[in-house]
């Protein structure tokens, strides 16, 4: 089965003055149409030179941030360990229980 990584935020942290984030949180939810998986992490921003307004950001550009500053290394690891969690959950490896 093809999977779907979906990344989002879940709530920015910014400075009341200015606008600038500071921090991103973001959710990564891995669906394969029977299982899914899912992560959650922070991100902490420098504040840029040019400040885009807080109410002119868009998901989308935000995920672009939290994925350059986690970088192509760590996106691959963190959608990685996804798959393995869905995989386990297709085809698990450990059990419990008792044989009585």
């Amino acid at each position: 089965m093809t999977t779907t990584f979906t990344w989002a935020i879940a709530q920015l942290e910014r400075e009341t003055a200015d606008g600038y984030v500071y921090t991103g949180h973001y959710t990564v939810n891995a669906a394969d149409g029977v299982y899914t998986a899912g992560a959650y992490g922070s991100v902490g921003f420098e504040r840029p030179d040019n400040l885009i307004p807080f109410d002119d950001l868009t998901q989308d550009m935000v995920v672009g941030w939290v994925k350059d500053k986690l970088g192509e290394e760590q996106v691959t690891k963190i959608e990685e360990a996804l798959q393995a969690q869905l995989d386990e959950k297709r085809a698990p490896t450990k059990q419990s229980g008792t044989p009585w």
